[in-house]
């Protein structure tokens, strides 16, 4: 794997909590007639943040376009054509800021998918993806990352029917669409298999790795035929890592008019082994579960532990890393002082130098006087994936 004089980027999806005012995309509802050309107007503010933080790197929502492949909404499917000049005007500026950008289409694109029809939608939305990409004119750096798909009670016959799925997507889509190895159904090894038949570029997730490996594969070993998926020419190969979430979970629940009355009587029991984070009230309505986290759940910010190891293991490799820490932009504000004050030699790797120590000394000022993570469930957490 040749190296280039650029370093390593870090990069992170879609949502930036650095900033709250900034938005990732035009989020109205379609009575509104919300457009790409708005998302973009956004996203302009969105590179500025990113240009000012050294953050070089981003994954665009895969929602910019609100609407744009909806069926039954014919008004919005020349939104893309109709943005050609944004596009390329966005796609310039964030050439000139140097920053790497990807989509990564929901879980409900899948090209393996049983019914036709489903992957006839799904290819069409990837269409719309790679579309924003060409008219941004970026080179095939920027990439689409999808998933095999569910298993529908058949784990041979889905793996190859995305095969089938591939060759039906244009020429356009495949050359942006790379596949990664998930952590609950298809392995490094089905990817691998995969990439063998179809040449398709891969990306590799580390806790995804772990959570899912019945092959037994080496990591390092694994990670070298992934980033070798990559032909020379078709840019940097790219990984995915986070750490898993190790903090109890807390579950919401409605307690029935019944579990309440008997509460109020003084007769209401305790379900066995179930642990709460408070006592419930008599007059409550909800009660808060704490339960045991789920391993292929993100956390909010990354090991830098965990992230240094590997990429020791990792050295001499090139690749970039899209950090997939709940916390978004602020767990790479946190990791990057944390690397130059545990592992400077993996930060040096990322052009993280001690030169940077002041303006990280402010990140982490700003970080203890408080932040938050996203709640909601990034498209990589396996377990709320909607393939079956």
């Amino acid at each position: 794997m040749t190296s280039t004089h650029r370093p390593l980027r870090l990069g992170f999806p879609v949502k930036v909590m650095g900033k709250p005012d900034l938005k990732s995309q035009d989020t109205r509802r379609w009575q509104k007639n919300p457009h790409l050309k708005c998302s973009l107007e956004l996203l302009d503010k969105v590179l500025d943040y990113l240009k000012s933080e050294k953050l070089d790197m981003y994954r665009l929502s895969s929602d910019i376009a609100p609407y744009a492949t909806h069926p039954d909404m014919p008004q919005f499917h020349s939104m893309v054509a109709d943005s050609d000049a944004e596009l390329r005007a966005f796609g310039a500026k964030a050439k000139e800021y140097d920053i790497r950008l990807s989509f990564h289409p929901s879980q409900y694109v899948l090209l393996n998918a049983p019914n036709p029809e489903l992957t006839k939608k799904s290819i069409w939305d990837l269409s719309s993806q790679a579309e924003m990409l060409d008219r941004m004119e970026l080179d095939d750096e920027a990439v689409m990352i999808t998933h095999v798909g569910g298993v529908y009670d058949d784990h041979e016959a889905s793996r190859t029917r995305w095969i089938k799925g591939w060759e039906q997507c244009p020429e356009h889509v495949q050359r942006r669409l790379v596949l990664e190895n998930d952590d609950i159904r298809f392995s490094a090894a089905d990817v691998l298999w995969i990439h063998e038949r179809t040449g398709v570029r891969l990306i590799f997730d580390y806790q995804h790795m772990w959570c899912l490996n019945p092959e037994r594969l080496d990591m390092r070993e694994t990670l070298e035929r992934f980033l070798a998926s990559w032909p020379e020419g078709r840019g940097r190969p790219k990984i995915h890592f986070s750490s898993p979430r190790t903090e109890l979970r807390e579950i919401k629940q409605k307690i029935t008019p019944k579990a309440r009355a008997a509460a109020k009587a003084g007769t209401a029991k305790a379900k066995k082994g179930e642990l709460l984070k408070t006592p419930v009230k008599a007059t409550a309505r909800i009660k808060t579960v704490l339960r045991p986290p789920i391993w292929t759940g993100h956390a909010d910010f990354t090991n830098p532990f965990e992230f240094a190891t590997f990429m020791r293991m990792a050295e001499g490799l090139v690749f970039d890393v899209m950090m997939e820490g709940k916390s978004k932009d602020l767990s790479l504000l946190r990791l990057r002082p944390d690397l130059l004050r545990f592992a400077p030699d993996v930060a040096a790797r990322f052009g993280i130098t001690n030169q940077d120590a002041s303006a990280f000394a402010a990140d982490e000022e700003r970080l203890e006087r408080g932040v938050d993570a996203e709640e909601e469930a990034d498209v990589d957490e396996g377990q709320l994936t909607a393939a079956a």
